[in-house]
Order: structure tokens, then sequence, then C-alpha cells
């Protein structure tokens, strides 16, 4: 009775900690010995997502997961983390909030992942917040740049990898202000918070008056007629998109049906040249001239030490696919989570998990700082912008910082780190 009541005010307490930290679990079996790590062996790390591998998200997105699982296939080829193989259960959610609950909770209950990794989408994503925090389950480098991911003090256990929107925002508007002042500004977004994110960026720079018209799409409805013909009709001689891959091309191809051709500026999320050329075919030269941004190596650089990192990868572990940003996102993804587990120590748990994120100072192929610590569980904090010239998809001036508030949008004078000379981090 008395190891009884012991372990009750243990646990009493672990519950009354919980709002600070992603919580304590219950070491003690009975014995006074360990209990297992959900998802760890001495062997295996048996981690999870919920991905887009079909529905209206899926073009292009389809191929992170299973870039990410190459680059762990590479690791554990060579040797694994700690002696232990990285086992990575892609769950396909459709880009449908409702199966992404369902999907999640498989990976919690059933499989006993240990962590849940760059699980995609901002609509899908939110919905499995609360039950990820209850469950103490780790929620890393969810991809997306919604500001939602970095509440360290409501989802301690959370965090993001995408520069965030509003962050990504505010440096797209900062070169419309700079390079193409004076002209009429519009806004689509996608109607969740991507969209509203990205706004309030675009807004805290050219101001609330400098969006001559907005818009938003659902990602069910294929028809931006009415939202691209609006912009004509306004004037419009910018377009920011806040879209993802499929929804650019219709507004790319729909414009040019209406025969308007304003200067359109993408999200990153949505602007990956050669995921845009596919779903336009015949009618990919509608993004010449295509202004965006991006944090990552792109794949036209050939002499990026990144790139042929994650070619040599991809052709030896993920079939040779196509090599494109989404390839380039899921091994960079997959190269930081290698780095965190090194730094979580051979004694493995959720919280050392948690606590190697927080202690932050992580280099990778990114071209912006990473922000982690405990008090800011954002991802990368910049951007540099890039336009699409003869066919390809170029970097051109400084790579820019700024905050998701009213801070500048200022140079950043950092380099990208190397890869290891046999393409593995060490701790």
């Amino acid at each position: 009775m008395h190891r009884i009541a012991q372990r009750g005010i243990a646990l009493a307490a672990c519950v009354t900690l919980f709002a600070a930290t992603v919580g304590c679990s219950s070491d003690d079996n009975g014995g006074g010995g360990k209990a297992a790590v959900p998802g760890v062996t001495d062997t295996e790390i048996v981690i999870g997502t919920h991905m887009p591998l079909t529905g209206p998200a899926s073009a292009g997105y389809s191929k992170i997961a299973p870039a990410s699982k190459a680059y762990f296939d590479f690791v554990n080829a060579n040797g694994g983390v700690n002696g232990r193989k990285i086992t990575y259960k892609v769950m396909d959610d459709g880009y449908n909030p409702a199966n992404t609950q369902q999907v999640v909770r498989q990976l919690v209950l059933q499989d006993k992942v240990f962590a849940v990794l760059n699980g995609l989408g901002t609509p899908t994503h939110s919905g499995v917040l609360d039950f990820l925090k209850t469950n103490r389950v780790p929620d890393l480098f969810v991809a997306s740049g919604s500001r939602s991911w970095d509440q360290p003090d409501k989802y301690p256990g959370t965090f993001g990898f995408n520069p965030d929107y509003t962050v990504e925002g505010k440096i797209l508007a900062n070169y419309v202000k700079t390079n193409l002042a004076g002209q009429k500004v519009c806004f689509l977004g996608q109607s969740d918070d991507f969209g509203t994110d990205s706004l309030a960026g675009v807004e805290q720079v050219l101001g609330k008056d400098g969006v001559t018209a907005k818009d938003t799409y659902v990602v069910t409805n294929t028809n931006v007629g009415p939202q691209i013909g609006k912009f004509k009709a306004a004037g419009c001689q910018v377009v920011v998109l806040a879209t993802v891959p499929g929804f650019t091309a219709l507004a790319l191809g729909t414009a040019a049906r209406l025969s308007y051709k304003p200067q359109f500026v993408v999200s990153n999320v949505g602007g990956d040249l050669p995921t845009l050329a596919k779903l336009l075919g015949d009618a990919k030269g509608l993004t010449e001239g295509l202004l965006g941004a991006n944090y990552l190596p792109l794949m036209f650089d050939a002499n990026d030490p990144w790139i042929q990192l994650f070619q040599k990868v991809n052709k030896d572990y993920n079939g040779g696919a196509e090599f494109d940003g989404n390839v380039i996102y899921g091994m960079s993804v997959a190269y930081l989570f290698v780095q965190v587990l090194l730094a979580a120590g051979k004694d493995l748990s959720r919280d050392s998990l948690i606590a190697a994120v927080e202690k932050g100072g992580y280099t990778g192929p990114g071209l912006a700082p990473l922000r982690y610590a405990k008090s800011d569980h954002s991802g990368y904090g910049g951007e540099r912008m890039v336009k699409v010239s003869g066919g390809v998809q170029q970097f051109f001036g400084p790579t820019y910082e700024t905050d998701d508030a009213d801070g500048p949008v200022k140079e950043y004078a950092g380099t990208p780190a190397t890869p290891p000379a046999n393409g593995v981090p060490t701790a």
C-alpha cells in the first residue's frame, strides 16, 4: 500500500507539471525499474507521420515522406543512430482533417510511435495538437508555416520547421514594396491559418491599405475563376499567393485564360518549379518570371554539396525518384531529426528528445538560422528570394530574416553549413 500511495503521489505531481512540460512518464514499473519508452528498443526507433499521399495536396507533397524515409534508410545502412535503426511509418490522410485524426490515433495508440515527425498541413495538423499533447507524444517539425506550432507554453512538445507564414509574408512584401513600388497588390490565400498568417505578414509591411483586393480558396473547390477575375477587375499588377502547388498552378492557368498577366509572387510551399511544371504540362511556360522565396538549396544548383548528397541518397535509397524541392525538403527534415536524436543521447526518452530540440544550435542545408529554444518552437527564421528565368528557378539577392510581429526585415549574413563527409551527422 505504501508503494501504491507513493506512485499515486508521483503520478499526481506529473499531471500538475504537465502544463509546463511535455510531461514526465511513469518510469516506475512497481519494482523501481524503468518502463519501456514507446517506440524505442535497443535496436529500433519507430516514428510516424501523416501525409497527403492522395487528395488535393498530393501534387509534390506525396514525395516528401518517401524522401525522408530514404535518408533514414541511408543512415540505417551506416549504423543508425546510437546503434538503433529508424522505422518511419507514413500514413495517408488525403489532406482531410477527419482522416488525419484517425491515422494519428492509430500511430499513437496502436503503433506506439516514439514521436510524430513532419505531419503535413495547417488544417490537418491543427486538429491533432491536443491529442498529441494529451498523449505526451513529441510533435516535431510540422510541415507547415502556421504560427500555431510555436506555442511552447500551450503545446510544449510541438515544433515547427518551415519559416512561419507571417515571416514569409513580410519578406515577400518587402520585395514588392522595394522593387514594385506603386503597383496595385492583390492577395489569394488558403482559407485557414496558412492564408491568414501570410496575409498578416504582407499587411505588416504594405499596410492594410496596401492590399487592394484579397480573397481565399478552399481546397475542395478547384474553380478560382471568381477570385482571379476579381483581381483583374481591381487592376492589380501584383498577386501574392499563399497557395499549395495545385492552386498555384490553377491561379496561373486561370489568369492566362482570362488574358490577365500580373506579377505572381508565391509562398515557398506552393512554388517548387518542377512540381508546377508537371501540373501545368504544356502550359509550364506560365511559370516564367514567377517570384517566390525559399530557405533550402535549390535542385538547379548542381555544385551545392547538400544537393549532391541528397541526389546520391535519392538515387541509392529512393528509387531515383524525380528530384525536386519536395525531395530536398524531406531529406532536410530527416537530417535535422537525426541530429536531434544524437543530441538526445543513448538513453533515449521523449523528454530527452524535446530537451534536445530546445537546446538549439543546429545547422544544416538551410540558408537562414534555425531558432529552436525553450521559448521559441518555430523553425527557420528567414528566406531568400527566387525567380524562374529560362525554365530555371534560382536565388537572387541576400537572405532575409524577420519576426512574426513588427520587427524589420533585415539581411542575414550567415552561410549554410557543409554536410559531413559521409553525409551522416555526428554527436
